[in-house]
C-alpha cells in the first residue's frame, strides 16, 4: 500500500471530506509544539475538550446505576463535545494548510 510519507497514513485513506479533514486537524493540533496554531483556537480547543470531559462521569455513573438519564446526558455531552472539536479542527486545518506547505501536502 502507497504510503502518504508526511502524514504517516495510506493515501487510498486521504480523501477531501469531513472526517479526514479533522483527523488532519488533530494532527495539526498535536504538532502545536513545532509550528504554533493561531491564538484564537487554544481556548476553544480547551473549552471543547472539557465539555467532553464533564459527560464522561455521568456516563460512566449512569451505567453503574443502570440509569438511563445520567447515561444519556453523559453520552449527549460527550458526543456534542468531541464532534464540535471536531469541527473546530476542519477549520484549524483550513486555516493552516494555507500557511504550510507540509499541511498543504497531506490532502
Amino acid at each position: 500500500m502507497d504510503l502518504d510519507k508526511s502524514a504517516n497514513l495510506p493515501k487510498t485513506y486521504l480523501k477531501n471530506n469531513w472526517f479526514s479533514k479533522a483527523v488532519l486537524g488533530e494532527r495539526v493540533c498535536l504538532n502545536r509544539q513545532n509550528i504554533e496554531i493561531p491564538k484564537h483556537h487554544q481556548p476553544m480547543i480547551n473549552i471543547l475538550n472539557f465539555i467532553s470531559f464533564v459527560g464522561l462521569p455521568f456516563c460512566i455513573w449512569g451505567l453503574i446505576q443502570l440509569n438511563i438519564w445520567p447515561t444519556l446526558s453523559g453520552v449527549i455531552l460527550v458526543i456534542l463535545g468531541k464532534m464540535w472539536f471536531l469541527d473546530r479542527m476542519i477549520w484549524l486545518y483550513e486555516e493552516m494548510k494555507d500557511n504550510n506547505s507540509e499541511y498543504r501536502s497531506w490532502l
